[in-house]
C-alpha cells in the first residue's frame, strides 16, 4: 500500500470539511457556499491544524472552473435574454460599470495603480450565479417577471465576465505601462510590439470563437447524438465531460485561450442541441463536486488576518457591493418601468459576489495585475456579502411592504 497519498488526503479532507460546514451553513439559513469557503480556510495554511496540498487543490479547482463554465454555457438561454433585454442588458452593463468605477476609486485611495483598481473593481461588479439562483428558487421567484429579469441580468454579467477573463489581464497590464505576461518580450520592446502582441492575442480568441460557432456547433452536437444513440448512460456522461474538458484543453493549448472561455463555448454550442438537458443532468453530480472543490481551494488561499489588518478596506468594499451596486441596480430597474417590489428584489439578488470574482481575482494575482491583498479582500467581501444576502432580501421585503402601505394610504 502506498504511504504518500496527498491527492486522496486532500480530497477527503476538503470534501468532509465542506460537507460539515455546508450543513452548518444551511442550519444557519446561509448559502452552503459560505460553508465551502470556510472549509477551505479551515484546511488552509493560514489556520492551525491539518493543511491540504495547495498545488493539488489548485489543479482540482481548475477542473471546477471548467465544469462551472460548461454549466453556464449549457444553461445560457438566448430566448430568456431576449425577453428581459429591455432591462437586463442596459441594467447589467451600467451597474457593472458603476460598481467597477467605485471599486477602482477605493483602490486608488489605497495607493493601487489604475490597472490594479480596474481588476478589483470588476471583481466587485458581478454577482454569484450559484447564490442568486438559489435565493430565487427558495423564494419561488424564478418564474416571476422580476426573477426572469434577474436571470437575464445574470446572463449578461456572465457573458461580460467571460470576455473580462480574456481581456482584463492584458488591458490592466497595458494600463500600468508594462508588457503583459505571455506577450512578446525582450530588449527595446515598444508600443508597436505590445500592440502587435495584443492583436495576436485577440486574433487567437476570435479564431477560436469562430471555430466553435461555425464548426463546433455542428460537430459537438452530432458526436453527442451519436453517443446518445448507443443507449449507454455512462458513455453519454463521458462524452459530455470530454466535450467540457477536451475543448477547454484545446482552447488553452492550441489557441492560448483560457480554460473558462473554452468550456463556456463548449457548453454554449451543446446548449442549443436537443440533448442539452440530458448533458446538464448527466454532468451535474461531477459539476457539483468539483464546484465544491473550487470554492474550498479558494478558501485555502484566504488569510483571515486581513479582517484585522484591513478592517476599513473590507467594510468599504462590502458596502460598495451591498449598497452601491444594489442602489445602481434598483435605480436602473425603476427607470426601465419595473415596480418598487420588483426593483428591490433585483437589487437584493445582486448584493453579493462569488465565483467569477474568485476566478478573476486569482487570475489577476497570477498575471501580476492585482496584489495578493486584493484577492484576500475579494474573498473577505464574498464571505460577508454571501452571509448577509438573506438580510438584504429581508430589508428589500420590508421596504417593498412599506411602499405598498404608503401607496395604499395615498390612494
Amino acid at each position: 500500500m502506498p504511504h504518500h497519498i496527498p491527492l486522496i488526503t486532500t480530497l477527503a479532507a476538503a470534501l468532509t470539511a465542506a460537507l460539515l460546514l455546508g450543513v452548518l451553513a444551511r442550519k444557519l439559513r446561509l448559502p452552503p457556499l459560505a460553508g465551502y469557503l470556510l472549509a477551505g480556510v479551515l484546511i488552509g495554511p493560514h489556520t492551525p491544524g491539518f493543511v491540504g496540498d495547495q498545488a493539488l487543490a489548485g489543479e482540482l479547482s481548475e477542473i471546477g472552473v471548467i465544469l462551472l463554465m460548461f454549466g453556464v454555457g449549457l444553461h445560457f438561454s438566448p430566448r430568456e435574454l431576449a425577453e428581459a433585454r429591455g432591462v437586463a442588458v442596459p441594467g447589467a452593463l451600467v451597474q457593472m460599470g458603476l460598481a467597477t468605477l467605485l471599486g477602482w476609486g477605493l483602490a486608488r485611495l489605497w495607493g493601487w495603480t489604475d490597472g490594479q483598481g480596474l481588476v478589483f473593481g470588476i471583481c466587485l461588479s458581478v454577482a454569484s450565479t450559484v447564490v442568486l439562483l438559489r435565493a430565487l428558487q427558495e423564494r419561488g421567484a424564478v418564474e416571476s417577471h422580476a426573477g426572469k429579469v434577474a436571470v437575464g441580468w445574470l446572463v449578461v454579467e456572465d457573458l461580460a465576465m467571460v470576455l473580462a477573463l480574456v481581456l482584463v489581464p492584458v488591458g490592466a497590464a497595458l494600463l500600468d505601462g508594462r508588457v503583459p505576461a505571455g506577450m512578446l518580450t525582450g530588449v527595446g520592446v515598444g508600443q508597436g510590439d505590445i500592440l502587435l502582441s495584443l492583436l495576436i492575442t485577440l486574433g487567437k480568441v476570435a479564431a477560436f470563437v469562430a471555430l466553435m460557432l461555425v464548426v463546433g456547433s455542428r460537430v459537438l452536437p452530432w458526436l453527442l447524438s451519436l453517443v446518445g444513440g448507443l443507449r449507454s448512460r455512462e458513455l453519454f456522461s463521458l462524452a459530455a465531460l470530454v466535450a467540457a474538458l477536451g475543448v477547454a484543453f484545446v482552447a488553452y493549448a492550441a489557441f492560448g485561450v483560457s480554460f473558462a472561455l473554452g468550456a463556456f463555448l463548449s457548453g454554449l454550442v451543446l446548449g442549443q442541441s436537443a440533448l442539452s438537458q440530458k448533458a446538464a443532468e448527466q454532468t451535474l453530480p461531477l459539476r457539483d463536486a468539483f464546484a465544491v472543490l473550487f470554492f474550498v481551494s479558494v478558501g485555502m488561499l484566504f488569510d483571515p488576518a486581513i479582517l484585522l489588518r484591513e478592517p476599513v478596506a473590507v467594510l468599504a468594499a462590502a458596502l460598495v457591493v451591498m449598497f452601491g451596486k444594489s442602489a445602481a441596480a434598483w435605480g436602473i430597474a425603476r427607470l426601465r418601468g419595473m415596480s418598487q417590489g420588483e426593483a428591490l428584489m433585483i437589487a437584493a439578488s445582486l448584493a453579493q459576489i462569488g465565483e467569477f470574482s474568485f476566478i478573476l481575482a486569482g487570475l489577476g494575482v497570477a498575471e501580476r495585475v492585482m496584489p495578493a491583498v486584493g484577492r484576500d479582500l475579494v474573498l473577505a467581501v464574498a464571505l460577508l456579502t454571501i452571509a448577509l444576502n438573506p438580510v438584504m432580501f429581508w430589508l428589500a421585503d420590508r421596504l417593498a411592504a412599506r411602499g405598498q402601505v404608503a401607496g395604499g394610504a395615498g390612494a
